[in-house]
């Protein structure tokens, strides 16, 4: 029997009254040349594709330009995420509800506290989720040595980054500073924690009629769990066939703890339309660790969420139908 609600669909009429903005920075690209943002300009580009499919009153754009003045639309599919400056992830829902636009995702505040790697790890404690310790140097600020977690082998992070960008692997005091340095070279705050080997549980978890569901959990499982996944990796820039592969979870006395440590930490981030939890896992000795999160995360069929909607049973059209729907339905759009 199917643990999972039954996809969600936008009526007929809603469809042809309701004016969607989908806006992506790779929203009109036609496939053609080399993207610059690897797999997500594919992304990009399967998405509008699934929505035009859909037969909804579509607009396309790629600038946050077009919410500057009224867009003249109902509702806005944001995923102008990493546009290249500090905090972009903000920037679209902000200009939403300075429009009085409702959009897909979550608000503002939540999509920063989400996306501040330091924030979502002390929400996860004081939920009593379990977390590496860490430590977070915003640029600007003092540096303190002393405030270095313990340990052997460390991650240096951008503390906003996505799919492990600017990330820097240190094993001394010395590398530690010369990272953190390097990342506030970037134009981001530092967050430095312990490496920790293992793989990556992904969580996929979408709202439907108003509560958070867990869709079926996969793993980024490693060949070597002391291995540090690189953004070329996660882009699919370079050949990763060896080093990791996606696979269901199956492991079910973890995926049950994991279930758990999700429910506790969701509330803080709700209302939210979709989202997807990681947690570090060693499945040799049962540890589990909070990693991080991201409300508003890759909703490419060939990525956690596509692969999760499968084994659902749900196409990559009801899965995308689905959360649209809640969320039309959230702001009270659907009849």
């Amino acid at each position: 029997m199917n643990r999972f609600p039954s996809p969600l669909k936008i009526s007929t009429e809603s469809k042809r009254r309701l004016r969607i903005l989908f806006i992506a920075k790779n929203a009109l690209w036609d496939g053609t040349g080399s993207p610059e943002d690897g797999n997500h300009a594919k992304y990009h580009r399967e998405m509008r594709q699934v929505l035009e499919g859909l037969d909804l009153n579509l607009t396309i754009a790629d600038r946050f330009e077009v919410l500057f003045d009224n867009p003249e639309c109902d509702f806005v599919f944001p995923l102008l995420n990493r546009a290249g400056f500090f905090n972009s992830e903000m920037l679209c829902p902000l200009l939403c509800e300075r429009a009085g636009l409702p959009y897909l995702g979550a608000s503002p505040i939540l999509r920063g506290l989400s996306d501040d790697k330091h924030l979502a790890k002390r929400a996860a404690r004081d939920a009593d989720v379990p977390t590496a310790p860490w430590a977070i140097y915003r640029r600007g600020a003092p540096i303190d040595m002393e405030l270095c977690p313990t340990g052997t082998r460390f991650v240096v992070k951008p503390n906003n980054s996505s799919a492990s960008w600017g990330v820097h692997d240190a094993t001394d005091r010395a590398s530690i500073l010369a990272a953190i340095e390097a990342v506030h070279a970037l134009g981001h705050d530092a967050l430095v924690e312990p490496f920790i080997d293992g793989s990556d549980v992904e969580v996929p978890v979408v709202t439907i009629g108003g509560q958070p569901v867990i869709m079926p959990m996969l793993i980024f499982r490693q060949a070597d769990p002391s291995h540090l996944r690189t953004y070329y990796e996660k882009r699919d820039l370079v050949d990763r066939s060896q080093k990791y592969s996606l696979d269901p979870f199956e492991n079910t006395e973890m995926a049950g703890r994991i279930a758990d440590l999700t429910r506790r930490v969701w509330d803080e981030y709700r209302p939210f339309d979709y989202g997807r939890f990681e947690f570090r896992v060693n499945e040799e000795t049962g540890e589990v660790t909070f990693l991080e999160l991201n409300l508003n995360c890759n909703l490419w069929s060939q990525k956690v969420f596509g692969r999760t909607a499968q084994l659902a049973g749900w196409t990559q059209e009801q899965l995308i139908e689905t959360i649209l729907a809640e969320s039309l339905t959230r702001h009270g759009l659907l009849i």
